[in-house]
């Protein structure tokens, strides 16, 4: 029902206009993240302008956009309120220079380990995310200062401008797709809303809700260019204690996130972003921001999936946007702050519509169990958690189930020559999860005088199997029986301690692969 894929084409007018529904998009995410981590609004705004112009320069995925993000925020607000902003500062440099490293030493690689159910895990669980987020704009302050759901009038009109808002981005692109129609319906809402004089929060109505009411009236959207500044914290070893845990912490989420999101671009656009450029792109977005008064951030599926709907697929996209925003900023706060909520949270809608995997919930009972509970697993941690514990518990449970399901594929067959003459052939991964099967299907007792053991089905994977072969070999030695090894990798032999001199050498039928082991590191 929700075509958000328009176009796999790359078109500078498009991209141009879709970075400018984008930036308007920007705004109230990051004075919100601005809050959650205890900063000005301004620290927000710097962090998504420059984010966005930057990770679109130097980053590995066209289309994405990137920004402050709520999953960095929550992880700063502990060093903010602790130490300050400037410590903040000092952290997104580092977490930046830690990206800039990850790029380099080619780790964004290691995204494509990630499986598809943790994927559809993340995608459902942060379109929740998403869309909870957005329930709070039906939430105003009353007199004594607490934030309550809007009553009457003012909640009707923010439901039939939200629909209204939807309503337009999905049926405008079946008449003209010219120009995107998240762009036209925030226009067209906000005309209304003001020529009508409709009782509707705006933007600036929510960042005044935000801050105590003596300082709300002073509150204001507009700024000024940031200004170069080193983070003014001592150079100390005492400096790089405390900010080194926050920036390792960021620099994981930060490229979790921006990872995972530049994979499912790459699934939505049919094309392939370069994740060890994107981990580059990140860092270098974050150490400029601790230079210039951000707060850092990374790529934000919500308005990456705006861009994406509205047909922006190539850099200037995001570029636009940074621009846009850092414009509006200076010269036309006013206008970002006339803009209605309900125009937004109906962007912010769809685009959870969009995000949301909905084949999921039909094939989850036509996939393995196992998977099914991964998928639901990843989806509840990443909104009651952050999404990088979410995707590093879903990552560690797939792994556990691999093993045990492996664990139990080891086979073996018996070849018996003659009454003193046996050969065991094996078959499957001998590894730490398989071992104790390995070692119950051999009875040195009962064994004929001579017993070959065939591993050239089988694969030794790792220092555990090495062990359980040596222990097997005391059993035969101690029984007083004859074990010969074959099929074994040089490397297997070479770590063997009691069984290494049992090993018979074929070098054209032995296997020659690496084992898993820190003793051949």
């Amino acid at each position: 029902m929700f075509d958000l894929i328009r176009s796999n084409s790359t078109n500078a007018r498009i991209d141009v206009l879709s970075g400018i529904t984008v930036a308007l998009a920007l705004v109230p995410e990051a004075v919100a993240f601005a809050f959650v981590a205890g900063v000005e609004p301004m620290v927000g705004l710097y962090a998504a302008f420059m984010m966005a112009i930057i990770a679109a320069v130097f980053g590995g995925r066209p289309g994405m956009i990137s920004g402050a993000t709520g999953s960095m925020a929550v992880v700063m607000v502990a060093l903010v309120a602790s130490h300050g902003v400037q410590y903040l500062f000092a952290a997104v440099v580092l977490a930046g220079v830690i990206q800039i490293g990850a790029g380099i030493l080619k780790l964004g690689k290691f995204i494509r380990m990630v499986p598809h159910p943790v994927m559809l895990g993340f995608v459902n669980g942060l379109a929740i995310v998403i869309f909870l987020a957005q329930l709070e704009q039906f939430h105003v302050k009353d007199a004594a200062g607490n934030m309550v759901l809007m009553q009457g009038g003012m909640m009707t009109t923010m439901v039939v401008l939200v629909a209204l808002t939807m309503l337009i981005i999905h049926f405008l692109p079946k008449l003209t797709t010219a120009v995107p129609s998240s762009l036209v319906a925030i226009i067209v809402v906000t005309i209304l809303v003001h020529l009508l004089n409709l009782d509707a929060r705006t933007v600036i109505e929510f960042v005044r809700d935000m801050v105590p009411p003596s300082q709300a009236a002073a509150v204001t959207l507009e700024g000024e260019l940031p200004s170069f500044a080193v983070p003014a914290v001592p150079f100390s070893l005492d400096t790089f204690y405390i900010i080194l845990p926050y920036a390792i912490v960021l620099a994981a989420v930060g490229l979790i996130e921006s990872l995972l999101t530049m994979s499912l671009i790459d699934d939505l656009t049919n094309t392939r972003g370069h994740g060890n450029r994107e981990c580059i792109g990140q860092g270098l977005g974050n150490f400029t921001n601790g230079f210039f008064g951000g707060m850092g951030g990374c790529a934000m599926i919500g308005q990456s999936m705006i861009n994406i709907n509205s047909g922006g697929r190539g850099r200037l996209s995001g570029i636009t946007a940074g621009t846009v925003l850092l414009l509006l900023i200076l010269f036309a706060a006013a206008l970002i702050e006339l803009i209605p909520l309900a125009a937004l949270v109906g962007v912010m809608f769809m685009v959870v519509l969009g995000t949301f995997e909905w084949s999921s919930l039909r094939i989850i009972r036509k996939i393995p169990g196992t998977d099914a509970f991964i998928l639901v697993l990843v989806s509840a941690v990443t909104v009651i958690t952050d999404l990088a514990t979410a995707v590093l518990v879903g990552v560690i449970t797939s792994a556990l189930v691999f093993a045990w399901k492996h664990a139990k594929n080891i086979e073996i067959s018996i070849e018996d020559e003659d009454e003193n003459h046996r050969v065991y052939v094996l078959r499957g991964p001998i590894f730490f999860g398989s071992v104790a099967n390995f070692k119950e299907l051999f009875n040195p007792e009962d064994d004929p005088k001579d017993v070959v053991i065939d591993f050239r089905t089988a694969r030794v994977s790792d220092h555990s199997a090495i062990e359980a072969l040596d222990y097997l070999a005391e059993r035969y030695l101690a029984a007083g029986k004859e074990l010969h090894l074959r099929g074994l990798a040089p490397e297997c032999r070479k770590l063997l301690k009691r069984a290494g001199n049992l090993c018979e050498v074929n070098v054209l039928e032995d296997p020659n692969y690496h084992v898993a082991t820190d003793l051949l590191g």
